[in-house]
């Protein structure tokens, strides 16, 4: 028997209908020492009624308490913890029965390893096995960390997370990430690739928030990038290919997709300066002249050579970074590659790419949305799927992204050895649906006009 204690507490709000499925599969965990904390945070359904049921069992402690949100939770639940390691179970997921022990059996044997994650089921509202969530192996495969654990079933040395200051409760939305970026920032982190626990899908879960999850996320790089001292300079190249291209003079709300792009990169606090480049003096004197005379912004001559449809756009960015005499100094950390076809960009998802690129210690980085449909090839003897059992499990290795959004990212240094904006360790951001909408006809402007009158985005 593992004789570390373990913390395990479990959040509820209003799932009376699953919460005792939760509890049992804690208190059926084998070969373990575990002291189980219930907090209720306010639930009108009849929750307290299944709760009150676990009032008189030794190691079980109930909390009741009024819409305190979960970071508040999270810390209330550390502040109580006697165990050597904690790990959060929400309400409506549930355990396999070994799971403590495996955990808590990968957190014994490295005094160094701060937390440890594992694969998880996917299932109905019901309990019925939808598919398997398989991660990468962290110790074979993983160098890179900017794919976050689950925030949940991930259990914390509880001594590291208390030096760490505990959960930063000014995240409302929360879904692990804060908790990811601080241990791999101090911490060595590691996975198990075996399933256990079962993540319970259904239309009120946190994560299907997208929007406000990736706003949290934006926040919280940026927090840390500011606690960390990281240096942040970076500047912004608008790429224009000729005075042919159809996109710049096309407007939203009366303002050029080139000038809307210039903007959204002034707005931007990390950009130093900004670049518009283009073969073509045209451009140029199309662009309004309150933002040519801001001084962060300037006009490039792009060469004929480096403009050609066939000539990829390294060419031009080692053209301008010798005309500006940088020559990989510290004074200069990140090039941005800005595409005006993505209107709808915020500069808040801009400094989020040049952010995630620098915490996590990427050469490069893309903008991305997963995508979750179904992949088939064409043999001449008909369609087979591009990956096995796609309808049962959901393999890390396998998930397909698109380059959306029009932001692309690379470190000063990286790309001067390289000589090539996409290089060495890969980075990503998700973008949300909106900030990815690319305008590649006048249907599509007419579109992103309506988005924007919805959202107010611009």
């Amino acid at each position: 028997m593992n004789n570390s204690l373990i913390t395990v507490y479990i959040t509820n709000y209003n799932y009376g209908k699953f919460i005792t499925q939760a509890i049992e599969s804690v208190l059926s965990q084998k070969d373990v020492n575990v002291e189980l904390l219930i907090i209720d945070d306010g639930s009108t359904d009849n929750s307290k009624d299944i709760i009150e049921k676990y009032r008189n069992i030794d190691g079980i402690t109930i909390v009741y308490q009024q819409n305190k949100g979960l970071n508040v939770t999270n810390n209330i639940a550390l502040r109580l913890s006697h165990g050597k390691y904690i790990m959060r179970l929400d309400a409506d997921d549930y355990l396999e029965p070994l799971a403590l022990k495996m955990l808590s059996d990968a957190l014994d044997q490295d005094d160094d390893l701060g937390l440890v994650f594992p694969d998880y089921y996917i299932v109905d509202k019901e309990g019925n096995h939808l598919e398997t969530h398989q991660r990468h192996n962290f110790k074979k495969e993983v160098s890179l960390y900017d794919q976050a654990a689950h925030g949940a079933c991930t259990m914390i040395r509880t001594k590291f997370l208390k030096e760490l200051g505990g959960y930063n409760e000014n995240y409302k939305c929360q879904d692990g990430y804060e908790l990811w970026v601080k241990f791999v920032n101090k911490y060595k982190v590691t996975n198990i690739n075996k399933p256990l626990f079962s993540y319970r899908q259904h239309g009120s879960n946190l994560t299907s928030n997208e929007n406000r999850i990736l706003d949290t996320r934006a926040q919280i790089n940026a927090d840390y990038i500011e606690t960390l001292e990281i240096k942040n300079n970076a500047i912004a190249i608008i790429p224009i290919r000729n005075k042919a291209d159809k996109y710049y003079k096309l407007k939203i709300n009366e303002t050029s997709l080139l000038d809307l792009k210039i903007n959204e990169a002034l707005e931007t606090k990390s950009i130093k300066k900004i670049i518009i480049t283009c073969p073509d003096i045209e451009v140029k004197e199309s662009i309004d002249a309150s933002l040519l005379n801001n001084e962060k912004v300037d006009f490039v001559l792009r060469s004929e050579e480096s403009s050609r449809f066939n000539t990829s756009l390294d060419l031009s960015i080692s053209e301008i970074l010798k005309t500006l005499d940088i020559q990989g100094d510290d004074s200069t950390t990140a090039l941005v590659i800005l595409d005006i076809r993505f209107p709808l960009l915020s500069s808040i998802k801009i400094s989020d790419a040049i952010n995630t690129m620098l915490l996590f210690k990427a050469d490069s980085l893309i903008s991305v949305r997963s995508d979750n449909g179904s992949f088939f090839k064409h043999d001449g003897s008909g369609m087979y799927p591009l990956f096995e059992n796609i309808n049962q499990n959901k393999l890390e290795r396998d998930v397909l992204y698109r380059h959306v959004g029009g932001i692309t990212v690379s470190s000063v240094s990286s790309f001067l050895k390289s000589k090539k904006i996409i290089n060495g360790k890969v980075g990503h951001m998700s973008l949300d649906k909106n900030s990815s909408y690319i305008i590649e006809n006048k249907a599509d402007l007419e579109i992103a006009q309506q988005i924007n009158k919805l959202y107010k985005i611009i």
